[in-house]
């Protein structure tokens, strides 16, 4: 496996989704109790010799993320209905796509702007702290409201069962529930850290680009956010590289913090659907599997 590359991936309905570097695996427990594991190779461009240009990268890792997780959710909820997890059709996938970004949008740039902005602070600078504070107050709501629903407590349970299985895997220890189970439910490299990344950086930009008119504001907001992304993505692989660096653990301290919202201890019956998932998509991106 190559020093650089990492797995990870994120939890599903009734189940986790593993990302390799050539193939991904998805495994789901069926109301049966059954644990059904799928696995197929990623597109090409995710695989590419894009993945390596820095900056650009993260933007195409942002892509992948969102289109690559829609379809497995999709498809994780119809095998968790005892339904067979077929493709996601495309106008589906576009429409949950773009409805997800845009709720994404307003929610989390538009409104702390508009907020702010009708508190009107003479300086720009300050404004736009004021922005970006109510912005991670609007997320960290937003986590805490969804906690009170039972099936996403579920998910962030499979989301917890996943970390503890790379933790336990990046640590060399077995692919067991036993010793999986006393790893750590956080990651340096989780979604959540760099979505905390993303509303940082986002804090210095838009203070740098001083004060500008309301509309300005609002296409900024959105046409920048690639690039706010593409900084967080490399924040983030930075973090994990240096994990064990002190200084760096002052930095990524409170994106770990923040993981204790999205994710939950998990059963050790969603600590074996993790492990599946894993073993999967190392199985798939061995050598011998490709022969």
């Amino acid at each position: 496996m190559p020093e650089d590359f990492h797995y990870g991936g994120q939890a599903v309905i009734e189940g986790v989704m593993m990302r390799g570097r050539r193939y991904l695996s998805m495994a789901v427990r069926l109301p049966s109790g059954e644990v059904v594991l799928t696995t197929r190779p990623l597109p090409s461009a995710y695989t590419g010799r894009i993945r390596k240009i820095p900056l650009v990268r993260g933007v195409v890792a942002l892509v992948e993320t969102l289109v690559l997780g829609i379809q497995v959710l999709f498809q994780s909820a119809n095998l968790s209905l005892g339904e067979e997890g077929d493709e996601v059709p495309g106008p589906l996938l576009w429409g949950a796509l773009a409805a997800s970004l845009s709720f994404a949008i307003a929610l989390f740039f538009l409104t702390p702007m508009f907020i702010a902005n009708f508190i009107n602070v003479d300086s720009s600078i300050l404004s736009n702290i004021i922005e970006g504070l109510i912005r991670i107050a609007i997320f960290i709501l937003y986590l805490a409201l969804i906690n009170l629903i039972p099936d996403i407590r579920e998910v962030f349970a499979y989301h917890g069962a996943e970390h503890k299985t790379v933790n336990a895997y990046e640590d060399n220890a077995p692919l067991e529930p036993a010793a999986v189970r006393k790893y750590s439910t956080a990651h340096v490299r989780c979604g959540t850290s760099f979505l905390f990344a993303v509303l940082i950086i986002a804090i210095i930009l838009f203070a740098l680009l001083g004060h500008q008119s309301l509309w300005l504001r609002i296409v900024s907001r959105i046409v920048l956010l690639p690039v706010i992304a593409a900084f967080g993505y490399e924040f983030t692989r930075i973090s994990a590289r240096y994990a064990d660096n002190r200084v760096m653990r002052v930095f990524f301290a409170p994106g770990l913090a923040l993981q204790m919202m999205t994710t939950r201890q998990p059963s050790d019956a969603q600590v074996e659907v993790a492990i599946s998932a894993l073993k999967g998509v190392i199985e798939a991106d061995s050598p011998q599997a490709s022969s």
